[in-house]
């Protein structure tokens, strides 16, 4: 059974941080690639940031750029989302998922398994 766990949302005010976490099975995480995506209320899904097998190479939205990184910990199967300088815009349900793929895609289509979600909420 895979499993991926998120942890770590909450509400927080314009300009915080948050950071995210993701627990996932240990079969699954030494060779996939893992992503990070979004849906806000009424809006479709979009994809956040991705981190390939071995944490080598990582890539984002245009949104996020500079104020939000991807990492992995091998040693615990986490991956983490670090949210700095958060703006109401940010605010959406956020998904861990795992992909096949090593190196992973930005379209939420290619990947195989999906966390729960976890609430973000930033306000002005």
């Amino acid at each position: 059974q895979v499993q991926l766990v998120e942890s770590g949302g909450g509400a927080v005010q314009a300009g915080g941080s948050l950071r995210l976490s993701c627990a996932a099975s240990a079969r699954i995480f030494s060779t996939y690639a893992m992503g990070w995506f979004r849906q806000a209320s009424g809006k479709e899904r979009e994809f956040v940031a991705k981190v390939n097998w071995n944490g080598g190479g990582t890539d984002y939205a245009d949104s996020v750029k500079g104020r939000f990184t991807i990492s992995r910990d091998r040693a615990k199967d986490t991956v983490y989302l670090q949210m700095n300088n958060l703006k109401p815009e940010d605010t959406a349900v956020y998904y861990c998922a795992a992909d096949s793929s090593p190196y992973g895609s930005t379209k939420a289509t290619e990947y195989d398994y999906w966390g729960q979600g976890t609430q973000v909420t930033v306000s002005s």
